[in-house]
Formats: structure tokens, C-alpha cells, sequence
């Protein structure tokens, strides 16, 4: 039988934001903008859904390892290409950030993160890795939520409570606290903090000794190690999504601002 899942060749140029190369099954999906590091955007927002799609359905892929271009991870956003004044607006938002998060996890071979700088939007993306190790000079911050009068409600207040605990989540969340990498380390966000030249070195030997393990070992330890936050995630997204249209509909076009985590 023909198989009609996705081929690599088919999706690994599709993507403006999303560069993938593939070494012996070793995925490296780099965000990047214009070859730089990622700004944040509705573009980007939409194609990493798909692109987890994609990845999640292609088997020949052993191992994937995400990580940013340029010297932050994620640390800037275009505000103005999100249009978010009303719940027509929403819908589309509704409906990506339910699946950006989801799409991710219901890949089933493990994820390594290598976080190359700061990640100040989205950074529960690669702190829901597998294995997540950071450089030196990487931190982590809910930049444009809670401070910029939105609701954490993209899978942030699933994802932090969850990760370093439910105090410490909540903390970090409202009060835009920055994680240095030692300090993530410390918290149990990371694993390992290694000097800016040998995160991918470090990754890509992480990514070997995962892909040297039999296919279904790789594939259903992913399957066991995510049952707990998959279903955390599928309990609190819509929820979280839902009160952050509302406050921001009711706030943002008073204010004049289109801000948004989205």
C-alpha cells in the first residue's frame, strides 16, 4: 500500500520562519526570521502549527531538536500583524492556539530544545521539550502577557505551574520575572546550561543517542513521558484562550493597543 503521509522533501521548504534540515533522522527545526532570530508574528504563529503537523506525521523522523537563529531564542514580537479587537478576530486565534501547543505534543519521537539566547515570547514552546538545555546566555520571560494586561491563557498557565511548580508558575506569570539559564536550571525548567558553542554539539549528541534506540522505544517513551501534560493541556487551553479573548476584547481597543502573546 502506498503511504500517503508527509515526505520531507514535501514540507522542509514550505515554511518562512521554520528552516528543517534532516541528518540520519536527526530533525533540527531552527525558528529564524529573514535568517535571523525569530520575531514573533501571526506568520509564525500559523506556520509552526502546520509544521508540527507535518513533523508529528512524518516517521521517518527519529529525533527532533528546536532551536532559534541569531542570538535569542524568541525575544521580539510584531505586534500589529495580530488583528484581536473582536471575537471574529479571535476566532482564528481560537483556533491556531489550540493546536500550536497540541500539534507538539502529539508528535511521538523526543524533542530536545536547544534554547541559543533569550526566550521572552512563547517560551513554553522548548520548556516543553524532552530535553531542554540552554546556553549561557539564554532566560526565560512571559514578556508579553500578564505586564501588557493579557491573560497567560495560550497554555503559559498550563505550562509553567506544571513545569516548575505551582507557586513558582503562578510568580512567574504575573510578576514577568526573568529566568536566567542557572536559574531555570535550578527551577527544573532545564536540564543541562552549556557555553553558547557547545549547545549544538551537546544537542546533536543527545539527538544520536536517542535515535540509536529501537523505533518503538523512542516512539512510545515519547507516548508515555507526555500522557500527563497532554491531557493538562487539553483540560486548560480552550479555557485559557476563551478568558484571554475576553479581557483582551474588552481592553485592548479601549487602550488603543493590539498587543497579544498570539
Amino acid at each position: 500500500m502506498t503511504s500517503i503521509a508527509p515526505k520531507f522533501e514535501q514540507y522542509r521548504n514550505r515554511y518562512r520562519n521554520i528552516e528543517l534540515e534532516r541528518d540520519d533522522g536527526i530533525l533540527t527545526v531552527t525558528l529564524h526570521t529573514n535568517g535571523k532570530s525569530l520575531v514573533w508574528s501571526a506568520l509564525a504563529h500559523e506556520e509552526l502549527v502546520y509544521c508540527f503537523t507535518d513533523i508529528g506525521t512524518d516517521r521517518e523522523n527519529k529525533v527532533v531538536i528546536l532551536t532559534g537563529a541569531g542570538e535569542n531564542f524568541c525575544a521580539d514580537i510584531d505586534a500589529g500583524s495580530f488583528k484581536l479587537s473582536n471575537a471574529g478576530d479571535w476566532d482564528l486565534t481560537f483556533f491556531d492556539g489550540r493546536r500550536l501547543l497540541n500539534n507538539l505534543m502529539d508528535n511521538e519521537v523526543p524533542v530536545i530544545s536547544a534554547v541559543n539566547g533569550p526566550a521572552r515570547i512563547h517560551p513554553e514552546i522548548p520548556v516543553l521539550s524532552d530535553m531542554v538545555i540552554a546556553s549561557d546566555n539564554a532566560l526565560f520571560q512571559d514578556a508579553p502577557h500578564f505586564m501588557s494586561g493579557i491573560v497567560p491563557g495560550d497554555g503559559a498557565h498550563v505550562v509553567w505551574p506544571h513545569i516548575i511548580g505551582a507557586n513558582r508558575g503562578r510568580f512567574f506569570l504575573l510578576s514577568g520575572q526573568e529566568l536566567d539559564a542557572h536559574k531555570a536550571l535550578e527551577y527544573g525548567a532545564v536540564s543541562e546550561v552549556v557555553s553558547r558553542d557547545r549547545l549544538m554539539p551537546r544537542a546533536r549528541e543527545l539527538a544520536q543517542n536517542v535515535a540509536a534506540k529501537p523505533i518503538l522505544t523512542r516512539r512510545y517513551t515519547r507516548v508515555a513521558l507526555t500522557q500527563r501534560i497532554k491531557r493538562l493541556l487539553h483540560e486548560g487551553l480552550s479555557l485559557g484562550l476563551a478568558a484571554e479573548a475576553l479581557a483582551a476584547i474588552d481592553h485592548l481597543p479601549s487602550e488603543g493597543r493590539m498587543k497579544d502573546a498570539q
